[in-house]
């Protein structure tokens, strides 16, 4: 009996060999594939759909070892999911809760309409968020992640009142409170500001506009309020704020567009330029002057005078700067201005002499130590790995600015003022020789003139 039931058991499998290729077609991987082949519709439109749901991005390890990697990490506060529960960033988490409290008390209506209005776009808000951890996404998370979304995004609307308001909160805040006071407005604000700006640390327009319209509907109901409310939060120091009318994507979004709005056209051309530095455009006879508008792309050139934006360079360009092009590089689409920028900047900026000259011309404000620093930070950080679009309509201004300076006369213009002008020995040399040359012409003049008078 026990002999019998082992004989069932027993199962002959043919014999394989090891060093026979396979079949075409029979691999687990191929048969995968063609499946996948079948039931995917190749449209165009659907794919655009779903590359365009995330605009917020972990920055690769290859671009952070590029720069200072801090640039890319908050500071004080952690705004959305990506650096949630950052031990540094603790100590913060209780005044986001105390900002949901005061924004909901002063709005007078209850906290589950602030969180049904952010539960309703749950998907969106999870979308935006590329390569979101799974511990926020599924049924049994969208709870935690709506009260994620809510709290950061209380704390950050009421941040940005206390910066409208310049610290003078003190009727909803203690007039000591650490955070929403003029305390926290002179102390804390700047570091806040800065953490918007990261482009892992983005909190989706959406949402604001979401918990805004429950506060107040009628201001907010129209997208441009919003982005006007962070607009104003971000560039307090523009000269010219555009109008934005659309709901941007994130506070990085809108000041991305407001440092690039421009009228003007791609070029269609290839050809790279590489133009010479601001000393040797100005010795080749080209004059700077301050562009009548804010944005990077007004740099043109027109009858020997380089148009430029006046831009500051301080302690927080850097990283904003390589949060803008971190931003251009992550997301499809978003373009490339501000990197051509950066491009052309360096390609103008090889030492601290040219930053002496745009800053004396005011194109450049310098909030740095001192013009080496400038000249540093443009020649050797936010370059690296930069690279300008040939699309770009920069190339053209390099073109026609490298043409005037190979013109002969501004040749030889530019050749007098390196060899006998930049040295003022050199110079006085050249005076004196001068003097002395007109001194013998008249000295020969009235010795031989004597001799054909009557």
């Amino acid at each position: 009996m026990g002999e019998a039931t082992l004989s069932l058991m027993v199962v002959e499998y043919p014999k394989v060999d090891a060093e026979a290729p396979l079949s075409p077609g029979s691999s687990i991987w191929v048969v995968e594939m063609e499946k996948t082949i079948g039931d995917m519709n190749i449209d165009p439109a659907v794919e655009m759909a779903r590359w365009k749901r995330h605009s917020i991005y972990r920055v690769p390890e290859r671009i952070k070892n590029l720069h200072n990697s801090k640039s890319y990490q908050p500071e004080l506060v952690s705004l959305g999911p990506f650096h949630h529960g950052d031990q540094e960033l603790l100590p913060m988490e209780e005044h986001k809760r105390r900002a949901v409290v005061h924004l909901v008390k002063r709005s007078g209506k209850p906290l589950r309409d602030f969180v049904a209005a952010v539960a309703e776009v749950t998907q969106q808000l999870q979308d935006a968020y590329k390569d979101l951890g799974d511990e926020w996404r599924g049924p049994e998370n969208s709870e935690r992640f709506v009260e994620l979304m809510v709290t950061d995004g209380c704390f950050l609307v009421e941040a940005m009142r206390m910066d409208a308001l310049r610290g003078k909160v003190h009727e909803d805040y203690a007039p000591n409170d650490p955070v929403f006071s003029k305390y926290g407005y002179l102390y804390l604000w700047n570091y806040i500001q800065s953490d918007m700006v990261v482009v892992e640390n983005q909190l989706p327009l959406l949402l604001l506009q979401r918990l805004l319209v429950v506060l107040d509907h009628d201001r907010y109901q129209n997208a441009s309020g919003v982005s006007r409310l962070v607009l104003d939060s971000l560039c307090p120091w523009r000269r010219h704020l555009v109008g934005i009318n659309h709901l941007g994507l994130h506070p990085l979004d809108i000041l991305y567009t407001s440092l690039t709005h421009s009228d003007h056209q791609e070029r269609t051309g290839s050809t790279a330029y590489v133009m010479p530095s601001a000393m040797e455009i100005y010795e080749a006879g080209i004059h700077f002057r301050v562009s009548d508008t804010d944005s990077l792309l007004d740099v043109h050139f027109e009858r020997g005078v380089l148009s430029m934006p006046a831009i500051r360079v301080d302690d927080r360009t850097e990283k904003k700067f390589l949060n803008l092009m971190a931003f251009e590089r992550l997301h499809p689409g978003a373009g490339n201005d501000v990197t051509a920028y950066v491009i052309f900047m360096d390609n103008i900026i090889s030492s601290a002499k040219d930053v002496a000259l745009l800053r004396s011309k005011n194109i450049i404000e310098c909030g740095l130590g001192s013009d080496e620093e400038v000249a540093k930070l443009l020649n050797n950080t936010l370059n690296k790995g930069g690279v300008m679009s040939p699309s770009s309509r920069l190339h053209d201004v390099q073109r026609q600015v490298k043409a005037h300076c190979r013109m002969r006369w501004n040749r030889w213009r530019a050749n007098f003022i390196q060899r006998y002008l930049r040295n003022p020995w050199v110079f006085i040399s050249l005076v004196a020789a001068v003097v002395l040359l007109v001194a013998t012409l008249l000295q020969t003049v009235y010795t031989v003139l004597p001799f054909y008078r009557p």
